[in-house]
């Protein structure tokens, strides 16, 4: 294991950074029944980061993108970002089914109370930047998972967010739409510069698209291990056959079964 590339955070109190446009600053979160979530949580997200964070099931990596979102409020610590400039995409593409894709998209910016003209126009750029140009008259039945999920990215585009989060948007979807939505959100990422926080169950989707990988324990979440992902963008779909790839995918799956302990 490159010891340069691997940091152990047991002993760590704080990773916050004041050039992050997120950061946890040992976050922890208790809920009302006494269940234990985040343990001393920190870490920083600079623009131009894409974070990724993985760890076993519960161990509340969720809980960290509700809580920067303020849909949940943590018990200890303290978590700084702009809330208003945050862009979120869930699990599910959560369209509403009535409404076309031009009208899913206009929605944040609707809510913002930005004028009918000014929100069309926007709504038609994100749609435009997901490559769902044509398909602004369909509705979400209409529609394949991943083109839901373009649909889901290009509203919280609308207003260009300079955060980021994403709770495993792609996790219901095949390998194939999967890795090709891999390598848009990629595209994305570089032609708006947003940091970006991500969720993820898959080691090699984390190390493909991240610039840094963190481990988390089994609840209560804590950090245990940060990887420094080497590779430039833009990156291109032989990178998950390389040597250097497979190297360091085990060595986060390494940190990743010692975490489940």
């Amino acid at each position: 294991m490159r010891s340069a590339d691997v940091v152990d955070f047991s002993m760590s109190t704080s990773m916050t950074n004041t050039s992050s446009l997120l950061t946890f600053d040992n976050v922890s979160m208790t809920f009302d029944d006494g269940t234990r979530a985040l343990d001393n949580v920190s870490f920083g997200v600079k623009p131009g980061e894409f974070v990724t964070v993985v760890g076993p099931s519960g161990c509340g990596k969720s809980t960290l993108l509700r809580i920067a979102s303020n849909l949940e409020a943590n018990t200890g610590g303290t978590c700084s970002v702009d809330r208003d400039s945050i862009g979120y995409v869930f699990q599910d593409a959560t369209l509403m089914p009535w409404r076309t894709v031009q009208r899913n998209v206009e929605l944040i910016a609707e809510l913002h109370k930005i004028g009918k003209a000014e929100r069309q126009q926007l709504a038609a750029g994100a749609i435009d930047l997901v490559g769902l140009r044509g398909f602004e008259d369909k509705y979400p039945r209409q529609l394949s998972g991943g083109m839901r999920m373009r649909a889901s990215l290009a509203r919280s585009l609308v207003l260009k967010p300079k955060v980021f989060l994403f709770d495993e948007p792609f996790g219901a979807l095949d390998e194939i739409t999967r890795e090709r939505l891999n390598d848009e959100l990629l595209r994305l990422f570089q032609i708006e510069g947003f940091a970006g926080l991500f969720i993820t169950h898959s080691i090699s989707e984390a190390v493909y698209m991240s610039t840094k990988v963190l481990v988390m324990s089994a609840r209560p979440g804590r950090i245990t291990h940060s990887f420094d992902v080497p590779f430039a963008y833009p990156r291109s779909h032989d990178l998950r056959y390389e040597p250097a790839f497979a190297e360091l995918c085990g060595e986060v799956s390494h940190a990743l079964r010692g975490a489940h302990q």
